[in-house]
Parts: structure tokens; C-alpha cells; sequence
């Protein structure tokens, strides 16, 4: 697969914080911890990749600000265009040396997401996306899977710890979901999540309390792929209410009404 200037930019970015968090994934016990709140952990590891992927963005692009997990937003001179950053999405895999986190860069042109990157460094697993060239696995092209019922899917779905919100509606959600769909699973990585469901790994996705930057990369991925994705109300705005649900067309609605079953 041919990619572009831009995306050969955010792979390199990605690669070169991939391989110092491969690094410091087998020396976890003597990462640098610091907590934000409750169930809520940035480590040493998390600034230098995030340092490392600003740098070469920054360098590439000066213009363009920032929106990240860990600097916030940084305004850039081009208005028009912004990345999306979180250098590991899935911190407590990470903390806890599952190899189940990644590196999720996205590019916001005039507020739409034209270009995404989702890297697992540990699996080496590359997943990429620009808008009307489709997604790619390891310059495989992506297909969302094509179950037509919602009894035979597999589902991920976001549940809340200490220091998250709405346990109660969470746990609505699960018995839902538990009565309804082939199976449920819960990774840890909002960015990993999306991808699976472009990839076919997954059917469907269900996750809420999110911020842009864990699902900015992955939504586009699933769109190239041929699925679909919307918030918990089957609207358009994600970012905003902080939710998504992601599936193939034929799966999306029944998502949809089941998770707001008994609301």
C-alpha cells in the first residue's frame, strides 16, 4: 500500500514513540506513576511518547495545533488543522504489563477527522486510515464483519470504575447487552476497540465517559472499514456527549435500542 507524505508522518511519529513504550513495557515495575484521580494513572512513559510524537508532528507540520491527553490543547497559526493525540490509550494495561494499549494519532482539517493512526507497539499492529482510501491492517485492506443479528455478535463495552460515573446505567447496559448479543468483552482501550470492529474482530462497540482523543483515530478507521459510528442517541456527536457506539449498517440501530432499552 502507497501512503501518502502525511500519513508516512504519523506512522514514523507513532513507530518512534512505539518503541520506547515497547521498552518501558518490560520494565513496568519501575515506571514513574503519578494519579490524576480515582482509577486514574499517567506514567513517565505516557509524557516521553506523547514529547516524542509532538516533536515529530511539530516538526513536520508547524502550523497545526493540538488537542492531547496530556498537554491539553495547543493552538497552532493554521486554524483549519489540528492532531489528536493519545500516546497510550489503555494506561492501566500498560501498568499492568497487558499488552493490550495504543498509540492514537488522528488529523482534525475544519473539524472533520481526515487521517488516523491506532499502533499497538507490543503486537506490532499498525492500523491506518485516510478519508475515501479506506482502513488497513498492516497495509491489509479493513472490512467490518457482516453479521446481520446482534445474538451473534461480539460486543466490547466500556464499564466504569471507581471515580467513573453512572455505575447504575453501566450496569443496565450490560444486562442489555448480556440478553442480547453472542458475547461481551471489555479491553481497556477505547482506540483498540474501534479498531477491532474495522477489522472484524469485533461487531460492535459501546463505550461512554470518553474524551476525543481516545476514539478520534478509531472512529475513522471503522467508517473506511464500512461501519458506522454515532453517540449513545444515534446522533453525530461524539466528542460532545462523550460516548460512541460503533457497528456494521445492519447492526448499528439494534446497538442503539439496546443500549437505551429501559430508559
Amino acid at each position: 500500500m502507497a501512503r501518502s507524505a502525511l500519513m508516512n508522518v504519523m506512522v514514523g511519529a507513532a513507530a518512534k514513540a512505539g518503541r520506547r513504550l515497547a521498552r518501558d513495557f518490560g520494565e513496568v515495575e519501575n515506571l514513574q506513576v503519578s494519579v490524576k484521580g480515582p482509577g486514574d494513572f499517567v506514567t513517565k512513559a505516557d509524557l516521553e511518547a506523547e514529547k516524542t510524537i509532538y516533536d515529530e508532528l511539530s516538526h513536520a507540520r508547524p502550523d497545526f495545533g493540538f488537542l492531547m491527553e496530556e498537554r491539553g490543547e495547543v493552538e497552532g497559526k493554521d486554524a483549519s488543522h489540528r492532531w489528536i493525540v493519545d500516546p497510550v490509550d489503555g494506561t492501566t494495561n500498560f501498568l499492568h504489563a497487558i499488552p493490550i494499549f495504543a498509540i492514537s494519532i488522528a488529523l482534525e482539517r475544519e473539524g472533520q477527522i481526515v487521517a488516523a493512526v491506532v499502533y499497538n507497539p507490543i503486537m506490532d499492529e499498525l492500523y491506518t486510515a485516510e478519508r475515501g482510501k479506506g482502513a488497513f491492517f498492516n497495509d491489509r485492506r479493513l472490512r467490518v464483519a457482516n453479521r446481520r443479528h446482534m445474538t451473534d455478535g461480539l460486543v466490547s463495552l466500556s464499564i466504569p470504575h471507581l471515580g467513573r460515573p453512572d455505575h447504575a446505567g453501566a450496569s443496565r447496559q450490560l444486562r442489555n447487552l448480556m440478553a442480547n448479543s453472542g458475547g461481551i468483552r471489555s479491553v481497556g482501550s477505547a482506540a483498540l476497540d474501534l479498531a477491532w470492529v474495522a477489522a472484524g474482530r469485533f461487531d460492535a462497540v459501546v463505550q461512554q465517559n470518553i474524551k476525543p482523543w481516545d476514539i478520534a483515530a478509531g472512529m475513522m478507521l471503522v467508517r473506511e472499514a464500512g461501519g458506522f459510528v454515532s453517540d449513545i442517541h444515534g446522533r453525530d456527536d461524539m466528542f460532545g456527549t462523550g460516548t460512541i457506539l460503533a457497528a456494521n449498517e445492519r447492526l448499528i440501530g439494534e446497538l442503539e435500542r439496546t443500549v437505551n432499552k429501559g430508559l
